[in-house]
């Protein structure tokens, strides 16, 4: 199955800026009917702690972009949006939407960072969530998520056998996010696809590395440090393989799982 992974260097806190830049670098791309679109952390707005000006519904015009896209390309499109909560927060969310339309998942990071006061602008999601694409179990995660790698365990003991993370991942940490997501792979025997953004933003740059990494830790495809669209074949056939022979997942032991 076909992984789109869209690399955007993101205009700060301009919606349809952004909107238009996606639309223009997916114009031209050979993508299968049923892909997975998967674009960066807040990719329309930026890594703004603005949340209160940036947030919006889920009748919103990202939201409306991205279900928009989904139903014109015939795929599923994972981004990532700001969105109010029903009360008067906000939150830091992917949300993926389907061929028709439809909402597929929806996802609140767990992890705001609190180094940028992320934690005192958005809420906190609190669960891990999964959703179905193919034969395929996707776990979605955001940034700073991929520092805990209890999370990303409690979603394989859910079935999960793809992770994604979206991010705006800067490019001083940039050997972190290689490690990490390759490191989240091999431990839980499964897809990690990482998606960032490149650029630079008010508060710092960031170099890209969007990456899809396999199950046994081999990089099937990596982006280098400039806008692009980086695309990926996937089988879950050689992953369902390999933890049969290697089934090192039900060696976990429940008492350590959060």
């Amino acid at each position: 199955m076909q992984i789109v992974a869209c690399q955007t260097d993101i205009v700060w806190e301009d919606k349809p800026a952004n909107h238009e830049r996606v639309a223009d670098m997916l114009r031209d791309v050979a993508i299968d009917r049923g892909a997975l679109v998967i674009l960066p952390e807040m990719f329309a707005v930026g890594f703004s702690m603005n949340a209160e000006a940036l947030a919006e519904n889920h009748e919103g015009p990202t939201h409306t972009f991205l279900r928009e896209l989904a139903q014109e390309k015939q795929v599923f499109v994972f981004g990532g949006v700001v969105t109010r909560t029903s009360g008067t927060g906000c939150r830091n969310e992917a949300v993926v939407f389907g061929p028709e339309g439809q909402v597929v998942a929806r996802y609140a990071k767990t992890h705001p960072f609190t180094l940028a006061g992320e934690n005192d602008a958005y809420e906190a999601g609190s669960d891990v969530t999964t959703f179905s694409w193919g034969e395929f179990t996707v776990a979605p995660f955001i940034c700073y998520d991929l520092r805990f790698p209890e999370v990303f365990r409690r979603a394989v003991r859910r079935g999960a056998d793809l992770m994604v993370v979206v991010a705006s991942w800067p490019q001083v940490r940039q050997a972190h996010w290689a490690a990490l997501l390759r490191a989240r792979a091999i431990e839980n025997q499964c897809y990690v696809v990482g998606v960032n953004r490149v650029g630079t933003d008010p508060n710092t740059s960031y170099a890209g590395g969007s990456v899809v990494v396999a199950f046994d830790g081999e990089t099937l495809a990596e982006a280098d440090d400039g806008a692009q669209v980086l695309v990926a074949e996937i089988e879950r056939g050689p992953l369902v393989e390999f933890r049969q022979k290697l089934p090192f997942l039900a060696d976990i032991r429940e008492e350590f799982v959060p």
